[in-house]
């Protein structure tokens, strides 16, 4: 019973992702893509990432002890390195790394 009822939920999962993914093409057709898609897609990437910034940062006390200084550091290694290397995974996975060594070691 329990088999059944794995291979159901995965059955229903696996439709509504491939629904999700044919609707586009089902709505817009072979067509040229409108103009505020495309637009939409160029924009968003960085306004999530300006939110995730905020987020990250909303909580830091610089009226405290270490006045936002891990957060500062790791940040401009974000930023520093991803001009460098123009790598984003790269530069998110090593700003955290420093933060985290920071925190733990430092801070």
């Amino acid at each position: 019973m329990h088999d059944l009822h794995g291979v159901a939920l995965i059955a229903v999962v696996a439709v509504v992702t491939m629904l999700l993914r044919f609707i586009p093409f089902v709505i817009f057709g072979r067509s040229k893509t409108p103009d505020y898609i495309t637009y939409i897609s160029s924009i968003l990437p960085y306004a999530i990432m300006g939110m995730l910034v905020v987020y990250c940062v909303k909580d830091v006390n610089i009226a405290a002890a270490p006045h936002g200084i891990p957060e500062l550091i790791a940040g401009g290694v974000v930023v520093g390195l991803h001009i460098w290397k123009e790598n984003t995974l790269l530069s998110i996975v090593t700003g955290t790394i420093v933060y985290m060594l920071l925190i733990q070691f430092v801070f």
